[in-house]
């Protein structure tokens, strides 16, 4: 999830990617789309209302569209057919029917209707998120989690927040900066950006699909001017071929266009792995549904002190050396990826965000800070003698 709060205000080029309707035509149908095939639909039926009401690139891409069937309704069960009238159900005993209970005969004392809330169907956007999450029920996932330091994340982060206030302006987010060890990870566990297929050979035989690129998709949550929400997944296209000042780049304009509701057909395709982060609201940990067609989700917590420690003396906290942390959580499709391939992946991004594989060092260059990004260090205490904690004075 992406708040207006941890957006950011990084300016830069449009997000990149090929001509309207390139890349989401490498899957046939809304299937490339995920979790924004809704969009699809009621981009579809406002183009055959009205195709001037869409932009040139949707009009591109309807011009040989074919939607989908949509989910199918479930079957119904007619019920058993009555009895003829005196006739004795199979095995059922042939006794007399017993006396009739006292007052049997009375007239039922009318009762006051209780109130039923009027069920509203589900269509639009609505029906289109029933279809996604049942058709996630369908991916055997498992979870892997991991809680992170976040003191190095936040002092860096600070740093270069300061330099561009001074310089460029512009600012970077949390996300921003977990988005991009997040695809770091990704790049270094090659297993985690791939796709289940249910027939690879033609003949029903389940497969995999390793993918050269990194499609990071951002879970970004909208709020309509009625007051309800909705979630849109763009994708960063070919995340791992860019420095971190590109990736925020891509990853500002594509939000932007989101919101402004100016994207395209082809800002939604190519997904292969997705970000969400609802630690923006203050959700601690969360384990997102998987959609079909990608390997992992990963999700992002809030930032912050331990609970029991937010009303805490900053002083009493420095003494006790409790810091703030992130948990993150990575959702995978377990019948292509193991447990421990997802141990390793989230243990390669925990490393980068305490400072390990150079990733600040190459972040500061990328945004042309001009200085050396603080290093992780274990803590020393100055009125301790060794761990055994005996005080010296």
């Amino acid at each position: 999830m992406t708040s207006t709060a941890e957006q950011g205000s990084s300016g830069g080029a449009p997000g990149t990617g090929g001509p309207p309707g390139t890349r989401d035509r490498q899957v046939a149908g809304t299937g490339a789309f995920g979790p924004n095939a809704w969009l699809v639909d009621d981009m579809y039926d406002r183009y055959r209302a009205d195709p001037s009401s869409v932009s040139e690139s949707w009009r591109e891409f309807f011009a040989d569209y074919v939607p989908s069937a949509g989910p199918a309704a479930p079957a119904t069960q007619a019920p058993p057919p009555a009895p003829p009238v005196g006739a004795t159900p199979i095995g059922a005993a042939a006794t007399q029917a017993p006396p009739p209970a006292p007052g049997a005969g009375l007239a039922p004392v009318p009762q006051a209707p209780s109130p039923v809330a009027e069920a509203r169907p589900l269509r639009g956007a609505a029906g289109r998120i029933v279809a996604n999450m049942e058709a996630s029920l369908g991916v055997p996932t498992a979870t892997s989690v991991r809680v992170v330091p976040a003191r190095l994340l936040e002092v860096n982060r600070a740093v270069i927040n300061d330099q561009l206030a001074r310089t460029t302006g512009g600012k970077v987010s949390f996300t921003h900066l977990i988005g991009y060890a997040v695809v770091r990870g990704l790049a270094a566990v090659p297993a985690m950006n791939a796709s289940f297929v249910p027939d690879a050979d033609g003949k029903g035989t389940p497969g995999v699909v390793r993918h050269e690129e990194i499609g990071l998709g951002l879970a970004v949550d909208v709020e309509k001017s009625d007051g309800s929400r909705s979630l849109l997944v763009p994708c960063v296209a070919d995340a791992g071929a860019l420095d971190f000042r590109a990736f925020v780049a891509a990853y500002e304009e594509l939000v932007r266009k989101v919101h402004t509701g100016k994207a395209g057909p082809d800002d939604f395709a190519g997904t292969t792995a997705t970000l969400t982060n609802p630690g923006t609201i203050g959700t601690v940990q969360s384990v997102p549904r998987l959609m079909p067609g990608q390997g992992v989700i990963v999700g992002v917590g809030a930032l912050g002190y331990p609970a029991g420690f937010e009303a805490a003396d900053p002083g009493s906290l420095a003494e006790l050396g409790v810091g703030k942390t992130v948990t993150l959580t990575s959702t995978y499709d377990h019948r292509i990826i193991q447990g421990a391939e997802s141990g390793l992946f989230l243990a390669y991004v925990a490393e980068c965000l305490t400072g390990g594989h150079r990733f600040y060092d190459d972040v500061f260059a990328a945004m042309g800070i001009p200085y050396e990004p603080v290093r992780w260090h274990t803590d020393q205490h100055g009125d301790l003698e060794g761990a055994d904690g005996i005080h010296a004075r």
